[in-house]
């Protein structure tokens, strides 16, 4: 998604300072100087670390907006406190006290995440009329359960208590689900990727659970990025997610373009088969128990009317991200 967000900004004029781990890796960074060398802004990158105190300090000089997109995206990992927790709370402390040392910042647009609003999708049945707002935060999250969205969560937690020690800089939170769409650059291990894979390579030809999400393409998350940093009137929370969708229907938007020659799931799997398989999955039974077969349901009317988000149709993002997935050579059939 960065990438999507600094080809906005270069193709707008801006100049942008990009952090970066390595600015001399060209495997790293090749894609972000290449979007430059076409485009009327220009880019600078800059050494950085999301877990050293201060290391944004250089790239924030001389900006007035800050974007805070780092944060890992991982539903499977080994240990949640080191490679979840740590990277997304102690990283967006540290971004957010360079912006406080940054007298030149006058606004922080902070990518958070649904996730952050609603845990499980159960959760929504507790929600006024069963749909999400702005106004929820996820309070069925823990380190033990939906550690991914515990993060999420305690790491906007965090920014809103440092942005309202302060009056200089205003923040504004883009709340994202599912990113789907092509990539500047595809990353194989992300969450969205390994879905799309599984649909796709045989793993699931056989059906896919009743879970229920909301997607949003990646170059309408950019673009609300871009707006939530130039509007003067965006403020506060915003859901940006296109619309509620399934696994199925997932597969299906890819069934007229791709189903004759790819094993793309046809149906559902029982609640109670998922339920039973999971652990060999590596998904706990109270995951599958909270989600699947529950309706999924969050309200993105702020996003239309404050940021004035136009949404891409399902067939195009699954697609366009698709399409570029074979012709990569990154997906083979089983």
């Amino acid at each position: 998604m960065a990438g999507w967000i600094v080809k906005k900004l270069l193709d707008e004029g801006h100049t942008v300072h990009a952090a970066v781990r390595n600015p001399l890796d060209k495997s790293q960074v090749g894609h972000l100087i290449a979007l430059a060398e076409n485009a009327p802004g220009s880019i600078e990158l800059f050494k950085a670390d999301l877990l050293e105190h201060g290391s944004y300090d250089s790239a924030m000089q001389g900006c007035s907006i800050v974007f805070h997109t780092a944060s890992p995206f991982f539903n499977k990992v080994k240990d949640p406190q080191r490679e979840l927790i740590d990277p997304a709370l102690k990283g967006t402390a540290n971004v957010l006290e360079s912006v406080n040392r940054t007298p030149t910042v006058k606004r922080v647009v902070l990518t958070s995440s649904v996730a952050a609003i609603i845990g499980d999708a159960k959760d929504c049945l507790s929600y006024p009329g069963g749909v999400a707002t702005e106004e929820q935060w996820n309070t069925s999250s823990s380190l033990k359960h939906q550690p991914y969205s515990y993060s999420k969560t305690i790491a906007e937690q965090k920014a809103w208590e440092i942005a309202r020690q302060q009056k200089r800089w205003d923040l504004v939170v883009i709340n994202p689900s599912l990113v789907i769409g092509p990539g500047i650059r595809l990353h194989s291990n992300s969450e969205s990727f390994r879905l799309v894979k599984q649909l796709a390579d045989g793993s699931s030809k056989m059906g896919v659970p009743d879970f229920q999400i909301g997607v949003v393409d990646v170059r309408d998350l950019a673009e609300a990025h871009y707006q939530a940093a130039m509007r003067k009137e965006a403020s506060d929370r915003h859901i940006i997610s296109a619309r509620e969708s399934s696994l199925l229907q997932l597969a299906e938007a890819l069934h007229n373009e791709f189903g004759d020659k790819w094993p793309l799931p046809k149906k559902l799997l029982p609640k109670t088969l998922v339920w039973l398989v999971a652990p060999l999955a590596g998904f706990k039974r109270k995951m599958i128990a909270n989600n699947i077969g529950y309706p999924w349901k969050a309200d993105n009317s702020k996003g239309i009317k404050m940021l004035d988000m136009r949404y891409r149709p399902l067939e195009e993002s699954m697609n366009d991200m698709f399409r570029q997935m074979v012709e990569q050579g990154m997906l083979k059939q089983k």
